[in-house]
C-alpha cells in the first residue's frame, strides 16, 4: 500500500487534509441525497437551508451565511434558478443588489429535505465522528478511517 503523504506530513498539509475529508463528506452526501431522491448537488443545500431559515438575503449576504465567496453563490444560485428552487430581485432600496429567496417548489424541496434526507446525513455524520479523540491529527485519522471502512449511505442504510 503506498504512503498517504499529506496524512504523514501532519500540521503541514492540513488544509488539504481538511479540504480531502471535505470532498468525502460531500460526495457521500451526494449518496445519501441521491438515495433519498434529491438530484440537487449537495453544495447548494446550505445556500437553501439558509434562505429557509433567514429568509431573502442579498447575495452577498447569503454568501456570509454560509461561508463561501460571492462567486460561488452567484454560480450557484444559477443552477438554483434554473431549477426553479429560488428567485430574485432587484432591492427597491438599492438597484444595485439583488435579493434572493426560495420559491415556492425552493420551500417544498427543503422541508421534503429536512423531514428525510437532513436527519439521516446529521446521524450519520455524527456517528461516524462518535467515536473521536485526541488530538486533532489523532481525529481526523479517525474520521477518515470510519468514513472508508463506511460511508454516510452504508450507515444511513444500518440505521
Amino acid at each position: 500500500m503506498i504512503e498517504d503523504v499529506v496524512k504523514e506530513l501532519g500540521h503541514l498539509s492540513l488544509g488539504t487534509r481538511l479540504k480531502r475529508i471535505g470532498e468525502t463528506l460531500q460526495a457521500q452526501t451526494q449518496a445519501v441525497l441521491a438515495a433519498h431522491g434529491f438530484d440537487q448537488p449537495a453544495a447548494h443545500f446550505p445556500l437553501l437551508a439558509a434562505l429557509d431559515r433567514l429568509g431573502a438575503l442579498s447575495v452577498g449576504d447569503l454568501g456570509q451565511a454560509v461561508g463561501v465567496s460571492q462567486p460561488v453563490v452567484t454560480r450557484s444560485l444559477g443552477g438554483l434558478e434554473n431549477n426553479g428552487l429560488v428567485q430574485s430581485e432587484t432591492s427597491e432600496d438599492d438597484r444595485r443588489v439583488r435579493r434572493v429567496g426560495l420559491s415556492r417548489k425552493g420551500r417544498a424541496l427543503v422541508q421534503r429535505a429536512k423531514g428525510v434526507a437532513w436527519p439521516a446525513i446529521e446521524t450519520s455524520v455524527a456517528h461516524a465522528c462518535s467515536g473521536l479523540k485526541g488530538d486533532l491529527l489523532t481525529q481526523l485519522a479517525a474520521l477518515e478511517k470510519a468514513l472508508a471502512e463506511r460511508s454516510l449511505l452504508q450507515r444511513v442504510e444500518e440505521t
